[in-house]
């Protein structure tokens, strides 16, 4: 299968999966092994996201390591696709710093990015697929996938974004309620981190940068979405998988 091309005409041949973190909230599960290498249903978290890449035709995937660096290292060597490259962080870089640190793994072009635990199922399309067919690189330096507040399982909080009809994104007020959450899962171009510092920092930033110059983009998911953030959640999530029959999904 060949990498998606965008609307634009840009092929995007390449991912990211950010798998540094420290899982703290999942603890404690996460004291003896990383948080992406958690199973969900027969399914590590890790292996989730890399199985969408694959799906899409991604040429290759980089995944960042900090916290037990060693087991994902050993987990992903046994993977035939994508190619999978590591970016160690021996600090740790957060999301922003991370992608940075990644740039010369991940080239020119537009890439994908996932959180680790992004866990989500397709809907008509895959997901992967959507996202590069919206993609216009003409208009857009970011294109998140955001799913529907309510009924998501597991999700607890206010929302992240209000969006317009063309696709175009603001974050919710303060003390507001927004109908749309991030999902993890996301399209960015390398020209956000062009006057960017390496360090640890959130990608947040680059969001901030692209709102303000009006091309952060977001793009519905049409399909299920779910939050694994800590063990009751991650309980609650493969009981649902399970009795969906989804759980290799």
């Amino acid at each position: 299968m060949s990498a998606p091309v965008a609307a634009s005409g840009e092929t995007i041949a390449a991912g990211m999966v950010l798998a540094a973190g420290l899982g703290l909230r999942m603890r404690p599960i996460t004291e003896r092994m990383p948080k992406p290498l958690v199973t969900v249903a027969g399914r590590c978290l890790l292996d989730r996201a890399l199985d969408h890449y694959a799906e899409a035709g991604l040429a290759r995937a980089v995944v960042n390591t900090h916290y037990l660096a060693e087991q994902i290292a050993a987990h992903v060597a046994a993977r035939t696709a994508p190619e999978i490259v590591l970016s160690h962080e021996p600090a740790l870089l957060e999301t922003g710093g991370g992608v940075l640190n990644a740039l010369p793994l991940l080239g020119a072009g537009p890439f994908f990015v996932a959180n680790s635990d992004a866990l989500w199922l397709n809907g008509p399309l895959p997901a992967l697929t959507r996202l590069a067919r919206a993609w216009n690189g003409a208009a857009m330096d970011a294109l998140l996938l955001l799913a529907v507040v309510p009924g998501t399982l597991g999700y607890e909080g206010r929302g992240d974004f209000t969006m317009d009809g063309l696709g175009r994104l603001r974050r919710r007020a303060e003390r507001g309620i927004a109908p749309f959450l991030f999902t993890g899962v996301q399209i960015l171009h390398p020209r956000l981190f062009a006057d960017e510092a390496p360090g640890k920092w959130s990608l947040n930033r680059v969001y901030d940068k692209a709102l303000a110059a009006g091309r952060l983009y977001g793009l519905r998911h049409d399909g299920a979405w779910y939050h694994v953030g800590d063990p009751a959640g991650l309980a609650a999530v493969e009981a649902r998988l399970r009795s969906e029959g989804a759980a290799a999904a």
